[in-house]
C-alpha cells in the first residue's frame, strides 16, 4: 500500500467509489506533504472525482459517519465534510478557461488529466488513485515528483498562461518557495516579473491570505525578499517597498529599513507565533521614510516616526483588508511603543521610568520587550550583547516593580465618584486634575499605590485648587 494513503479514512472512501463505479484520486497538499514527510494537524485531504464529486461526498459522508453535514458548494461543483481530524473535500473533475479580464472561469467537466493541467504547480499536480483495482498507483504527468526531488516550483502548463488565468499563483509561488524552502523555477520566476501587474486584478481577500502565511513562515524575510524582486511588493504593499534603499550625507548613511525590517521579522518569529506580533515587527519602522531628516555634524534622525507609524497603521489594515479591530490596535499600540523599552534600557533604569512602561503597555509589556530584542540587527556583536543585557536588566526591574507596585494594568485607587463625593462637587475639569495628580504620583512613586495614601493626596491637591472638602471627608 502506498505510505501516503495509510490513514483508514482511504480504506471507507476507497470502497464508496470503487461500489460507485466512479474514478477518483487524491490529489495536490495531501500528496504533495505526504512525500515531503510534511503532515499537519489540520489534515486536508482534495479528492477529485471523474464524475460528480458532490454525489460521492455525500455517499461517503453517510458512510464514515450517518448524519455527518455536507457542506455543498453548487457553483464550484464541490462538496466537504469533517470527520474526526479530517477535513474532506470533494471536487469534480474539470478543465477552466479565463477571460482575460476575469478571474472567473468558464468551467466544463474534464477528465483527470485537465484537472491536473489546471493546478497550479507541478508539485501541487500530484494524483493518487484510491480505485481497488489501482489503489495507491501515482498519476504524475508533469514530473512533479522530479520537481520535489530538487526543490523546485514550476507550472504545469506554460507560466504565462498559469499566472495569467489566475495571478494569485504569482504569490503562492512564493508561499511555496518561503515554506517549503524551494527555488522558482528561472522560467516561472521570469514570467512573474513579467506578469507581475496582473496581480491588481485579485481581490485584497486573496492576498492577504498568502501575505499573512507568507509572515508565519519560519524565515519570513525569504518571501519577502522574492515578492520585492519579483515586483509584486511596491503593487501589494507599496509602504513596506518605500523602506528600500540607503541615503548618504556627509559620507554618513543610514541603514536599509527595508533589510532591518525583515530582519526584524525573522528574529521575532523564532520566539512567537502570534502573526500580530509579527505585523508589528514588520512595521515597527514603516514611517521612517516619513520622518527622515538630516542633521548636519549629528546624522540622519528619524524622530518620531514611532507615532507616525503607529498613525499609519489604520490605513495599511483597511486597504489591505485586515481586521480593523482590537487586532489592529494592538499592533498601533506595540508601533508607537517600540522605543520606549530602548530609552529605558540607555539611562540608568529609574523605578519611575519602569513604572511608566508597565502603565502604558499593560498586558502587553512581554510582547514589547520580545519586539525590543528582536529589533537588535547590529552586525557588531559587543554591541548587540551590551543592548541584551541592558534589556535583561529593564526585564529584571519590570519584575520588581509589577511585584511591589501592581501597575501592568493600572486601577487608581481613587476614582472620580469618590472625589466628586469627598467634595460635593459636579463631574468637571477639577476631577481630571485630581485623578491626574494622584497617577502622576504613583508612577513616580512619591506615594504607594494604595487608598488610604491616594486619599491624602487627593484631600492635598483638592485644597491646592480651591476646593473644600465636605465635613464627612476630613
Amino acid at each position: 500500500m502506498n505510505i501516503c494513503l495509510n490513514d483508514k479514512i482511504f480504506k471507507t472512501l476507497s470502497d464508496v467509489v470503487t461500489t460507485e463505479n466512479v474514478q477518483a484520486y487524491v490529489i495536490g497538499g495531501w500528496v504533495r506533504d505526504c512525500l515531503l514527510k510534511r503532515h499537519h494537524p489540520d489534515k486536508d485531504i482534495d479528492i477529485v472525482v471523474i464524475g460528480s464529486g458532490i454525489e460521492i461526498a455525500r455517499k461517503a459522508a453517510r458512510k464514515i459517519r450517518p448524519g455527518t453535514k455536507v457542506s455543498i458548494f453548487k457553483n464550484f461543483g464541490t462538496a466537504m465534510f469533517k470527520s474526526d481530524e479530517y477535513e474532506i473535500e470533494f471536487v469534480g473533475a474539470r478543465k477552466e478557461s479565463y477571460d482575460r479580464g476575469s478571474r472567473k472561469p468558464v468551467v466544463e467537466n474534464g477528465t483527470l488529466e485537465d484537472d491536473q493541467k489546471r493546478r497550479d504547480f507541478t508539485i501541487n499536480a500530484l494524483a493518487i488513485s484510491i480505485n481497488k483495482e489501482t489503489f495507491g498507483e501515482f498519476l504524475d504527468p508533469f514530473g512533479g515528483i522530479e520537481d520535489l526531488k530538487k526543490k523546485i516550483i514550476r507550472t504545469p502548463l506554460d507560466p504565462d498562461k498559469t499566472f495569467s488565468d489566475d495571478p494569485l499563483r504569482m504569490m503562492r509561488a512564493i508561499r511555496f518557495a518561503n515554506q517549503l524552502n524551494f527555488t522558482i523555477e528561472e522560467s516561472t520566476f521570469s514570467s512573474i516579473l513579467e506578469n507581475r501587474e496582473r496581480i491588481r486584478i485579485v481581490s485584497p481577500e486573496r492576498i492577504i491570505t498568502e501575505l499573512n502565511k507568507i509572515i508565519m513562515c519560519d524565515t519570513p524575510s525569504k518571501g519577502f525578499l522574492l515578492l520585492e524582486k519579483a515586483g509584486l511588493l511596491k503593487i501589494i504593499f507599496p509602504e513596506l517597498d518605500n523602506l528600500k534603499g540607503v541615503e548618504t550625507k556627509e559620507g554618513k548613511g543610514h541603514k536599509d529599513n527595508f533589510h532591518h525590517s525583515i530582519k526584524v521579522l525573522d528574529n521575532i518569529s523564532k520566539n512567537t507565533e502570534n502573526i500580530w506580533l509579527r505585523w508589528a515587527a514588520l512595521v515597527h519602522d514603516i514611517a521612517k521614510p516619513m520622518t527622515k531628516k538630516y542633521i548636519p555634524g549629528t546624522g540622519w534622525s528619524f524622530h518620531g516616526h514611532e507615532f507616525v507609524g503607529s498613525k499609519m497603521i489604520p490605513g495599511i489594515f483597511r486597504r489591505l483588508k485586515l481586521p480593523l479591530n482590537e487586532k489592529m490596535k494592538y499592533v498601533q499600540k506595540i508601533v508607537d511603543l517600540h522605543l520606549r523599552p530602548i530609552s529605558v534600557s540607555q539611562e540608568i533604569v529609574t523605578d519611575s521610568a519602569i513604572r511608566r512602561l508597565l502603565f502604558e503597555a499593560g498586558d502587553d509589556i512581554d510582547d514589547l520587550m520580545i519586539l525590543c530584542e528582536a529589533d537588535i540587527t547590529s552586525k557588531n556583536e559587543a554591541k548587540k550583547t551590551r543592548h541584551l543585557e541592558n534589556f535583561k536588566h529593564v526585564r529584571t526591574k519590570l519584575k520588581e516593580i509589577e511585584e511591589k507596585d501592581a501597575i501592568r494594568n493600572f486601577q487608581p485607587p481613587i476614582d472620580g465618584s469618590e472625589i466628586i463625593t469627598a467634595f460635593g462637587i459636579n463631574p468637571g475639569k477639577e476631577v481630571g486634575i485630581i485623578k491626574n495628580a494622584i497617577r502622576e504620583a504613583i508612577l513616580d512613586g512619591i506615594i504607594p499605590n494604595e487608598h488610604e495614601a491616594a486619599r491624602k493626596l487627593m484631600i492635598e491637591k483638592g485644597r491646592e485648587i480651591g476646593l473644600t472638602p465636605v465635613a464627612q471627608a476630613n
